[in-house]
């Protein structure tokens, strides 16, 4: 399997676990592409480093070729693939009411605040 093939499996995968296993459907909200491209800024800024500087290197026969800032596409794919998994679980935990601990602040105010509106 190429890099290429992982990376596009991947994605189909965090979309169809946002949108059928967890049902979180973030791929479906403004606010999730409103704020992705910052993720993707800084992703960028990262893989530029890295790639740039020949820190991480890719064999040309598992990648397509297609870069953005020195960051092959597949990267990008595999990025977006584990911000989507990774926040459409933290969202569907929040919906099932896992308890935060004392190192989240539960003390804090400003989560008091945000848990009252919630319960309105």
């Amino acid at each position: 399997m190429t890099y290429t093939m992982a990376a596009v499996l991947g994605v189909v995968g965090a979309v169809l676990i946002d949108l059928f296993v967890l049902r979180t459907r973030l791929v479906r909200r403004r606010v999730f592409w409103a704020t992705y491209p910052i993720v993707f800024f800084f992703q960028l800024l990262s893989n530029g480093i890295l790639t740039g500087r020949n820190i991480v290197r890719y064999d040309p026969a598992a990648i397509i070729g297609v870069r953005l800032v020195y960051a092959p596409v597949e990267d990008l794919l595999f990025g977006f693939a584990l911000v989507l998994l990774t926040l459409s679980v933290w969202v569907w935990l929040g919906r099932r009411g896992v308890q935060r601990g004392p190192a989240a602040g539960e003390g804090s105010p400003l989560l008091r605040l945000i848990e009252r509106r919630r319960q309105r």
